[in-house]
């Protein structure tokens, strides 16, 4: 039910100005059930203002309380709610709604100017600095929204209607009154102008906010700390900034840091994402993406699950017409330190990208890999970072990493290391190695690619262990289909390796960490185009959608990949079929394992002890190895690979043994 106001009595008046408060027109003041004359001191009122009850008291960090109320402050045409704490505002508050329980101690400036809509709609000119690619961004933009709008400009009817849809949300929270909604904190800040701030928010000692959103929520706070300056901005719910942050046009997703003088404009950042001590400008950093040191510059480009070394740096100035280039890292890859990519460029998925690239190449269809500098050449080592146990390591720990609480979140992550989206790059890169292999001869030293350099051996390699990743994943895929299932014939086995869609054979895209099928996203766009998708909830439910039926896309991909390789359909499969490719599955799951293993032990290796031991013998020098980092066989990765290889094989044999029995009964 809405707040009951009356007018002032003539006692509270009375009371109010002897307490140092004064006002042009008492009349235009308001009270609620429950206001306290006697807390409001030193304080001047204009304008049309309504204040809430006064008789609680506030809670403080460190435990401490204070009686709520309002002092040493203008107040000018606000709505004040109940048990507030109010103090210290050295210039005024004006055109504000304040809900209850909030704090606000110790301020220079909290001001609404005219018509603002708090950041929504601003446009971000992301990935590519001349423009293009602007992304007009609000309150629950979505890293797959934002990727449509900035990467699918050749369908010209969508991008119109979502920026349409996005112009109707702007105008509908576009108001001349900002808002500090309940439990909101701020507390030793100097200028914030424009800014709507959002429940349990936490603002402490920040420089200056103006234009923008800060979308907390009860469950997820969002924290904005010392030296924090930010303009036309949103900030999502369970993101802290802090230590001297500058951000200019950003959207900041839910559970994203930005600490220690990170600097950046004109840049996306979506779910968990990290930025200390270096530079962004035009980026979409997509969920994930993380750097953490001074010297390094993300620049014009889309990134995400990425872990950025220090010093990385692309380069999109050598150009005559503008700063036109831009350049895609695909979902995974590392840059050592002091790395450099010249835009424009792209780099595969899951790839580690070391030294100093001066040629624009694309290896988007050899993920997994090593991209090496040498003697100035881009020198690729396709596949081998699918034995990397680091990699492995990274796919496990970012579920674990999700910082964010909010019951909504915007941003459908899916963490998986192998799937179609992978596995096609994989069968696309054992395809071209193998053209490469014919075309320039098996006897050639070294083969070119995109301007990268592979030599004969990496190319043979590569092929292995693509090969390898490509069976794994489709026994994985089988095994789960068939896990918990006992077919009576074979018609009965045929029918449950059937896909339950048509949706899900072909291309397969990353939509900043959403993978789906190339035919689903075609079809949205149609449905927007078209008018069957006409509002931003509906293409959120859209992508939602997508998102819940990946286990259907990633079997129909499957069963189609089963069919090229056994050059038959599901209707004519065998048992036979069956066995052979679990064995495979069992062999390559193994194989694979063990380069896992066998990377893993490397961390123990002798020159891992370098600089153990500094003082001691040998001996020395392992028992300190030994206490600071472990042995390896109590290593918990280690153990965990044996009983993920005698896991598999059990289930490849239980499978083996289900598929004899139907042979022989058939």
């Amino acid at each position: 039910m809405a707040a009951q106001y009356r007018l002032l009595s003539s006692e509270e008046i009375a009371k109010l100005n002897s307490q140092g408060c004064s006002c042009a027109d008492w009349s235009k003041v308001q009270v609620a059930e429950g206001f306290n004359a006697g807390r409001v001191r030193a304080t001047v009122f204009c304008g049309d203002v309504k204040l809430g009850a006064l008789e609680k008291d506030v809670s403080f960090f460190g435990g401490v309380t204070k009686p709520a109320g309002i002092s040493n402050a203008t107040i000018h045409n606000c709505i004040i709610g109940n048990n507030v704490y109010i103090n210290q505002v050295r210039n005024y508050i004006a055109n504000y709604i304040i809900e209850d329980n909030v704090v606000i101690d110790n301020i220079d400036l909290l001001a609404t100017e005219g018509q603002s809509s708090f950041g929504n709609g601003m446009e971000v000119v992301a990935v590519n600095e001349a423009g293009g690619r602007e992304i007009p961004i609000y309150d629950h933009l979505s890293a797959h929204t934002a990727y449509i709008i900035a990467f699918y400009r050749h369908r010209p009817k969508v991008i119109e209607k979502l920026q349409k849809m996005i112009a109707d949300y702007t105008a509908s929270v576009t108001s001349n009154m900002g808002l500090v909604a309940t439990d909101a904190k701020l507390m030793n800040c100097r200028i914030i102008k424009n800014v709507k701030i959002g429940p349990a928010s936490v603002i402490e000692g920040v420089n200056r906010l103006e234009n923008g959103s800060i979308n907390s929520c009860p469950e997820d706070p969002v924290y904005l700390g010392h030296g924090v300056f930010a303009e036309n901005f949103i900030i999502c719910s369970g993101s802290q900034i802090t230590d001297g942050v500058i951000i200019t046009k950003c959207f900041v997703g839910q559970g994203t840091v930005l600490s220690k003088q990170y600097s950046a404009e004109n840049s996306v950042f979506f779910a968990n994402c990290g930025g200390f001590h270096g530079e962004a400008c035009a980026i979409f950093a997509g969920p994930y993406t993380v750097t953490h040191h001074k010297s390094t510059l993300l620049i014009a480009g889309l990134f995400s699950f990425l872990n950025a070394g220090s010093g990385t740096n692309q380069s999109n100035h050598m150009y005559k017409l503008g700063p036109v280039h831009q350049g895609v890292v695909e979902r995974g890859s590392k840059t050592a330190s002091d790395s450099y990519i010249l835009w424009p460029a792209k780099v595969g998925a899951f790839t580690i990208v070391m030294g100093r690239h001066y040629r624009n190449s694309d290896t988007s269809d050899l993920p997994f890999s090593y991209l090496i500098e040498h003697e100035d050449e881009s020198i690729l080592a396709p596949g081998v970072n699918l034995r990397s146990v680091g990699t492995v390591r990274d796919a496990r720990k970012w579920p674990k990493r999700d910082r964010r609480k909010d019951p909504r979140k915007l941003d459908l992550i899916n963490f998986k290391l192998l799937s179609p989206y992978t596995i096609q790059k994989m069968i696309n890169g054992r395809d071209l190695l193998c053209r490469l292999k014919t075309t320039s001869g098996g006897t050639s030293e070294y083969f070119t690619y995109h301007s990268v350099k592979i030599s004969n051996p990496s190319l043979e390699r590569g092929i292995k262990l693509y090969q390898i990743g490509i069976d794994k994943f489709i026994g994985n895929c089988l095994i789960s289909r068939l896990q918990g299932k006992q077919p009576k014939n074979i018609g009965e086995l045929r029918a449950a390796l059937q896909p339950q869609t048509n949706e899900g054979p072909g291309k397969w895209i990353d939509l900043a960490g959403l993978l789906a099928p190339e035919q689903a996203v075609q079809k949205m766009l149609s449905d927007i185009e078209n008018g069957t998708i006409s509002t931003l909830e509906q293409v959120d439910k859209r992508f939602l959608l997508i998102h819940e039926n990946y286990p259907q896309y990633e079997w129909a991909w499957a069963a189609d990949a089963l069919r090229k390789n056994l050059g038959k359909s599901i209707d004519e499969v065998t048992p036979e079929d069956i066995i052979m490719l679990t064995t495979k599955w069992k062999e390559a799951v193994v194989e694979l394992d063990h380069l896992l293993c066998s990377d893993a032990k490397k961390e123990f290796a002798a020159i891992a002890q370098i600089g153990f031991g500094i003082d001691g013998d040998e001996e020395t020098k392992h028992s300190d190895f030994a206490a600071v980092r472990g042995l390896v066989e109590k290593d918990s990765f280690v153990p965990e690979i044996e009983k993920h290889i005698a896991a598999k094989t059990q289930f490849g044999n239980e499978l083996i043994s289900r598929m004899e029995k139907l042979r022989e009964a058939g």
